[in-house]
């Protein structure tokens, strides 16, 4: 996960800090100093550290901060703040045209950054805000290009305009804005060609693109996982073409995250959104401030709530409630409930986003490897539970040891294993049928969570 091997040192120098009762001018250079080489470590920008710790180090120093009680915790207080100016401050939307207009959207990017993906992805965030978007074809040089587009098209419900690849991008653009306009969409997403680095010929044509067609919005899209490269990238384009934002893709790779920190300090331009895996719905919108408080390991409650709420059915939600209320929850509940889990990315995306998780996901001696068992136990889980017919399923009391010793056979686990779910479901629904006291208990103040 990106910021991995950064969250784990910053957080390190942090907790020593804590340790402090008071702070020398001394204490916090030498911690700043530690911090500068975790941000270089993390592949930032050179320049983009210097003016970072520099600004850090101004605020840090000072009277307030030296006398205040928590000295410690006011240094970390202005590295966060610190943080998310570098990264922004405010989040950026992309700017659309309004009346009914339609916006014209252009995408560029290097071939291998996700820009054709996430240019699907992004048609989706738009459908899903109750926009009409229109993909249009214009990679004439990979017909692959063009069959990828329209299948994520398909998938996100987004019709896709192409003319193959005899036509040249303009003339596809222009096509495309027309056939918009006849028809109701009211944003147009170009996906243009990539080439597998910087040329002229890519750029003249993303500048004939822009003198035809009057387009809005140039967004690049860049792969996180090159760190500095992916700068270089955004700023070479933001030079000759012009660009008004970034999607960083691959975020939740094996990345160490310099570019999300270098990236609007060294074009001025924002962070619009990041991919975080491979669905076409990985797509996050970026928040500076959530970010920040990642990678310092507070976690990020907001963007958890988010993915609740647009995977979880309101409906089904209530349902399951009374069910959990009256102990009637089954084993295709339990199945409904591990599917809601991954629709939000799975029990590492879920830890990465709790505080004292951060994205080192280490919390009460998990270590990285943690949130790996766990998905792995939910795959044996759902193995065990699809193995059993679906009477088992809705009335677990029925299951005899031969019943037991199918399932095992039919899931290819130990018997112990099986068993082993079965007492922990028991023991589930007996805490379910406590719950309504405990939570009496805990709103009178008499009942407090184990950690």
């Amino acid at each position: 996960m990106a910021f991995d091997s950064l969250s784990d040192k910053l957080q390190n120098i942090f907790k020593n800090l804590r340790g402090k009762g008071r702070l020398s001018e001394a204490d916090v250079k030498a911690a700043l100093k530690e911090v500068k080489m975790a941000l270089l470590e993390a592949d930032v920008n050179f320049k983009v550290v210097k003016q970072f710790i520099k600004s850090v180090e101004e605020r840090a120093v000072g009277q307030d901060v030296m006398q205040s009680l928590t000295p410690g915790q006011m240094v970390i207080k202005i590295v966060n703040e610190e943080l998310v100016s570098l990264m922004g401050s405010e989040t950026t939307e992309i700017a659309l045209r309004s009346g009914g207009e339609i916006t014209v959207i252009m995408m560029a990017g290097l071939q291998g950054a996700g820009k054709t993906t996430t240019t699907a992805k992004l048609a989706g965030k738009f459908k899903a805000k109750g926009k009409k978007p229109l993909l249009a074809a214009c990679d004439i040089y990979r017909p692959a290009a063009i069959e990828q587009l329209k299948i994520n098209g398909d998938k996100q419900g987004v019709e896709v305009f192409s003319m193959g690849t005899g036509n040249s991008p303009v003339d596809i653009a222009k096509a495309a804005i027309s056939h918009a306009k006849n028809n109701n969409f009211n944003i147009v997403i170009l996906d243009t060609a990539g080439r597998l680095h910087i040329d002229e010929d890519m750029m003249s044509e993303l500048i004939n693109i822009k003198n035809e067609v009057s387009v809005d919005q140039t967004i690049l899209v860049v792969d996180s996982m090159t760190g500095q490269d992916a700068v270089n990238v955004a700023a070479a384009f933001n030079e000759k073409v012009g660009i008004d934002g970034v999607i960083l893709t691959k975020l939740d790779g094996d990345t160490r995250g310099g570019a999300a920190l270098s990236i609007k300090a060294v074009t001025g331009k924002p962070i619009l959104y990041v991919g975080m895996g491979e669905k076409l719905s990985d797509l996050e919108q970026f928040y500076p401030d959530r970010m920040a408080s990642r990678i310092l390991g507070m976690g990020d409650v907001l963007t958890l709530i988010e993915k609740a709420e647009a995977q979880i059915d309101a409906d089904k939600a209530k349902e399951m409630e009374k069910k959990l209320k009256k102990a009637e929850f089954d084993f295709n509940d339990f199945l409904e409930y591990m599917g809601q889990i991954r629709n939000m990315g799975g029990i590492g995306s879920i830890l990465n986003m709790l505080p004292g998780m951060g994205f080192g996901g280490k919390m009460k001696g998990l270590d990285a490897g943690a949130a790996d068992d766990a998905e792995a136990n939910l795959k044996r889980t759902e193995s065990i539970i699809y193995s059993m017919t679906a009477k088992e399923r809705s009335n677990p009391d029925i299951l005899s040891p031969s019943r037991k010793n199918r399932i095992a056979r039919g899931a290819g686990v130990d018997i112990s294993e099986v068993n082993k779910l079965v007492k922990q479901f028991d023991q589930m629904k007996k805490m379910m049928k406590q719950m309504p006291g405990m939570m009496k208990g805990a709103k009178k103040g008499r009942f407090k969570l184990p950690f």
